[in-house]
């Protein structure tokens, strides 16, 4: 039977601490392994990349790619995801951004949600959104369902 009192960590498993510039005696005393004078022997020292006066390595390399400011990010929904959470009982035959988010399925709204093909449809749903697939919108149509596309992607998706 193992007591409480007895309750031990595996030797070796906690180290002690390092109590530096406690005296002579420590061997981490005086100056406590940070050595004489200069930048670095003294508090709020933060020099990451800088390589002593020489052109840091991430200025040598050279610059690819654009990060494009504008760029609409778009929340991702699948239809394969709203025909199951429908199955659940989790959203209804009349399906906005709002209850996407209400219901779980999506966490963050972004700039919009965007509703993708990937899977099967087979409620007839009415949905609203920021943007979808023309793939997407096929697929809903066919179950006998709408979907309408509002705000920007709207001239993109049709």
């Amino acid at each position: 039977m193992v007591k409480l009192n007895e309750l031990r960590d595996n030797a070796g498993a906690a180290k002690k601490r390092m109590r530096v510039g406690r005296g002579p005696g420590s061997g981490k005393g005086k100056t406590a392994g940070r050595g004489i004078k200069g930048q670095k022997s003294r508090s709020g020292v933060a020099i990451n990349g800088y390589e002593g006066g020489q052109m840091p390595l991430y200025q040598r390399l050279p610059k690819r790619g654009f990060n494009n400011i504008n760029a609409k990010h778009y929340a991702v929904v699948n239809l394969g995801l709203i025909q199951k959470f429908i199955d659940a009982g989790k959203l209804g035959q009349e399906i906005t951004e709002t209850e996407l988010l209400d219901s779980g399925l999506v966490r963050r709204k972004k700039d919009g949600i965007r509703v993708l093909s990937k899977g099967e449809i087979t409620s007839k749903v009415t949905i609203t959104v920021t943007g979808a697939s023309k793939s997407a919108i096929e697929a809903v149509e066919k179950a006998g369902g709408t979907l309408t596309v509002t705000g920007r992607a709207a001239s993109a998706a049709e």
